[in-house]
């Protein structure tokens, strides 16, 4: 970790939208790094709308150099074609962590909510406006799915933060 402190990538998976968030801790607080979206090019094969996430991300690894990364876990859905598209975005953007040696943790919606918010069935806009207070961000101007990536990032850093107090 050194004196740089520790850096994390979260990240919110969608064929389509992939959110990212990039933080930085130091000394207990979080800031903010980048956080943004990779859009996928909509009309084209899933094959190479894969490759653009897995492209997009390890271009940010080699950038920012994070050694931990987080995700959200895929959520049971009542369309299985969408459930296979995310698990398939959930996979492009592991295997550009792992080629690139960032740990990955995993994490569900309602615990990254309840670990922001309180209740693990907060709406997104409570869990934006707190993970905009915990980077000290006064008027974020981030898209939803980058939101939802950096809040999977804090949540990684509160869980490890816990983990190291506790012992577990």
């Amino acid at each position: 970790m050194g004196d740089g402190g520790l850096i994390v990538i979260g990240l919110d998976p969608g064929s389509r939208v992939t959110g990212y968030g990039i933080v930085r801790e130091l000394s207990g607080r979080a800031e903010l790094i980048e956080t943004g979206t990779i859009r996928t090019p909509v009309k084209k094969d899933m094959a190479t709308r894969m490759g653009v996430i897995f492209e997009r991300l390890a271009e940010l690894i080699r950038t920012h150099g994070p050694v931990e990364g987080a995700i959200e876990n895929v959520f049971v859905s009542k369309n299985p074609s969408s459930a296979l598209k995310l698990g398939q975005a959930r996979g492009a953007a592991m295997a550009a962590c792992a080629v690139h040696g960032v740990s990955m943790a995993e994490y569900e919606p309602s615990k990254v909510k309840k670990n922001l918010v309180g209740v693990g069935n907060a709406p997104k806009d409570q869990v934006a406006f707190m993970v905009a207070h915990c980077l000290g961000i006064k008027k974020p101007d981030w898209a939803e799915d980058a939101s939802d990536a950096l809040a999977v990032a804090i949540c990684h850093l509160n869980e490890r933060r816990l983990r190291r107090l506790t012992g577990v």
